[in-house]
C-alpha cells in the first residue's frame, strides 16, 4: 500500500506572512527603516507657547476677570444663560474661554466653576475631540443649509455629557439666511443645548441676534499683564531673557496675549533658545531706548550733527519706520503727560532722567507742534516715495517748524502812522449820452425765433417719434394675428390655397 504523505509533525508549520503582498517578510514599521541607516524615529512634536499654556481654568485667565467674575456667579448660583457672545479683538481669549465654560457644564464631578481637569470629559474638552462639544468654524460655514444641518440635531440629547455645546467662532460671517434659521432656535434651545458665539466684530452681527444672547466683551490686555505672562512661561520653561526684550515684545503684541506668544517664539528661534534685547529688537525692526532718547534730546537741542549721524545709524538697521514714528508719538505723550500732571508719569521708551531733561527742554507748546507733525508724518508715510524718506522729512519739519509765539515773549502793538491829508476832490467830465443802438432790439428778434425754432423741431421730433412708435405697435399686431391665424390653419389642417379670400370671408360675413 502506498504510503500517504502528509505535513511532517516534526516541522513547524510555515509562519503566515503578516503583509500578504510581500509573503513571507514581515511588515515593518511605518516609523521603521534598515538597521544601520542612522534614523532613530520621527522627529519631536513642538507644541507652540499659545496652545501649551492656553488657560484650562478661569483662574489662569490674564486680564479678563469682569467676565470671569459674571460666569462664575452664573454657574455657582445656578443663573446659566442657554447663549453666549464673547466679543473682542484676536487673542485675548474669546474660544478659551469658551473651552473652560464647556468644561464646566460637563466635569463629571458636576456643574461647577472649578473643573477637576483629570475626568475624560475635561481630557476630551482639552484635547479637543469631546463628542458633544461641537465647535463650528463660521467663516467656513456659512450657508444656509449648513446652519440647517447643524440645528436638525438640536434636538437629539447629548451622548456622553450634561449638555450639548455649540461653539460657533467667527459668528458674524454667517449670511443673513444663516442668521434667520438660527433665531428661533437660539431663543427656544432645548434644556440640554448650551450656545457658545464667539467674534471680532459684533458690529456685523444682526440686533435680533444680539438680544437673544448675554454678551461679553472682552478687553484688551495691558502690557504690564503680558510682561508678566511672558515671564512666568519664560521662567517655568527654563529659558534666559532680558526685560528690555520682553517689553518690546509686549509693545508690539498690541493687546493680544496670542500675538505676544507668536512672538515669543520667534525671538526663541530667533536667538536660538534666548530672548535678548538685540535680537528681538533686529527682529521687529525698531531701536533700542538709548536711540530713541538720543534722537529726542537731538530734536530738543537742534543739534544737527548729532541728527544726522542718527539718521544715518537708523537707515543702516532697516527699520520699521512706521513703529518708530508710533514710538515718537509715545515718547511726545510721556513728556507732555510729565509736564501736565507732575512726576508721577513714567515712560516704558526712555529712562525717567531722559524723560525729565525732555520735559524740561520743551516748552508745552514745543511738545504739542512735535506730536501734530508726528501724526501726521506717521499718516502720509505710505504717499512719500519710500518710507526713510518720508520719516527723514519728518524729522527735518520738526527742525524747521517752531510755535508761533514761544514762551516770555510779547506780541508787538502794531505801529501807528500819521494820518495822510487827503486830496481834493478832482472834477470828471460826465460822457454824453448815447443813443440806444438798434442792433439790440435785432439781437433779441433773432433769439426769439431761434427759440420758435427750437421749439418747433422738438414738436416735430416728438410728432415723428409717436408716428414710429404707432407703426411699430400696428406691425406688432399684424403680426401677431397672422401667427394666431397660421396656429388655428394648422389645427384644422389647412393649407394657404384651402383658405378664402378676404371677399369670400366678408361675403360669409355678410350672409350670416
Amino acid at each position: 500500500m502506498p504510503t500517504v504523505l502528509r505535513w511532517p509533525l516534526s516541522v513547524p508549520p510555515r509562519r503566515e506572512a503578516v503583509n500578504p503582498a510581500r509573503p513571507g517578510r514581515e511588515q515593518r514599521s511605518r516609523f521603521e527603516r534598515a538597521p544601520g541607516c542612522g534614523w532613530q524615529g520621527p522627529p519631536p512634536f513642538y507644541l507652540v507657547l499659545a496652545r501649551k499654556w492656553r488657560p484650562r481654568r478661569f483662574a489662569e485667565l490674564v486680564g479678563q476677570q469682569h467676565v470671569v467674575r459674571a460666569l462664575v456667579n452664573g454657574i455657582v448660583t445656578g443663573r446659566l444663560h442657554h447663549a453666549f457672545l464673547f466679543t473682542g479683538t484676536r487673542g485675548v481669549g474669546k474660544t478659551t474661554i469658551a473651552r473652560i465654560l464647556a468644561k464646566a457644564l460637563n466635569c463629571e464631578t458636576g456643574v461647577t466653576a472649578e473643573p477637576c481637569g483629570v475626568c475624560s470629559a475635561c481630557k476630551d474638552i482639552d484635547a479637543g475631540r469631546f463628542v458633544d462639544l461641537l465647535e463650528i468654524d463660521a467663516a467656513s460655514r456659512t450657508k444656509v443649509d449648513d446652519t440647517r444641518e447643524l440645528l436638525d440635531n438640536v434636538i437629539y440629547a447629548p451622548s456622553r455629557g450634561r449638555y450639548k455645546v455649540y461653539l460657533i467662532d467667527e459668528v458674524h460671517m454667517l449670511s443673513t439666511h444663516s442668521f434667520n434659521a438660527l433665531l428661533k432656535t437660539l431663543e427656544e434651545p432645548p434644556p440640554h443645548v448650551k450656545f457658545l458665539l464667539a467674534t471680532t466684530d459684533p458690529q456685523k452681527l444682526p440686533v435680533t441676534v444680539l438680544s437673544r444672547c448675554l454678551q461679553f466683551s472682552l478687553k484688551r490686555l495691558e502690557r504690564v499683564e503680558i510682561d508678566t505672562q511672558m515671564r512666568h512661561i519664560l521662567d517655568a520653561e527654563q529659558v534666559s531673557y532680558e526685560l528690555p526684550a520682553l517689553a518690546a515684545l509686549a509693545r508690539a503684541a498690541d493687546g493680544s496675549l496670542r500675538d505676544a506668544l507668536s512672538l515669543l517664539d520667534q525671538a526663541l528661534a530667533f536667538g536660538s533658545g534666548a530672548v535678548r534685547t538685540e535680537d528681538v529688537l533686529s527682529m521687529l525692526g525698531t531701536i533700542d531706548r538709548r536711540a530713541l532718547a538720543t534722537l529726542g534730546e537731538a530734536l530738543m537741542t537742534g543739534d544737527r550733527a548729532v541728527l544726522r549721524t542718527e539718521l544715518k545709524r537708523i537707515g543702516e538697521l532697516s527699520v520699521d519706520y512706521s513703529g518708530l514714528l508710533s514710538e515718537l508719538l509715545v515718547l511726545w505723550h510721556d513728556v507732555a503727560a510729565r509736564q501736565v500732571l507732575g512726576d508721577g508719569i513714567e515712560s516704558e521708551l526712555v529712562d525717567d532722567e531722559v524723560l525729565v531733561r525732555l520735559a524740561e527742554g520743551l516748552s508745552p507748546e514745543d511738545v504739542q507742534l512735535y506730536y501734530q507733525l508726528t501724526l501726521l508724518a506717521r499718516r502720509d508715510l505710505d504717499l512719500a516715495p519710500d518710507h526713510r524718506t518720508g520719516f527723514e522729512m519728518a524729522i527735518l519739519r520738526l527742525i524747521a517748524f517752531k510755535p508761533a509765539s514761544g514762551e516770555g515773549e510779547q506780541p508787538k502793538p502794531p505801529t501807528l502812522r500819521a494820518p495822510v491829508p487827503a486830496a481834493p476832490p478832482v472834477a470828471r467830465a460826465q460822457p454824453a449820452m448815447q443813443p440806444q443802438p438798434i442792433a439790440a432790439a435785432c439781437r433779441w428778434r433773432a433769439v426769439a425765433t431761434c427759440t420758435s425754432l427750437l421749439r418747433r423741431r422738438r414738436r416735430v421730433a416728438t410728432y415723428t417719434s409717436l408716428l414710429r412708435r404707432r407703426r411699430r405697435v400696428a406691425t406688432y399686431t399684424s403680426l401677431r394675428r397672422r401667427s394666431r391665424l397660421n396656429r388655428v390653419r394648422r389645427a384644422s389642417g389647412l393649407r394657404w390655397s384651402d383658405a378664402p379670400s378676404c371677399a369670400g370671408r366678408r361675403a360669409n360675413w355678410q350672409r350670416s
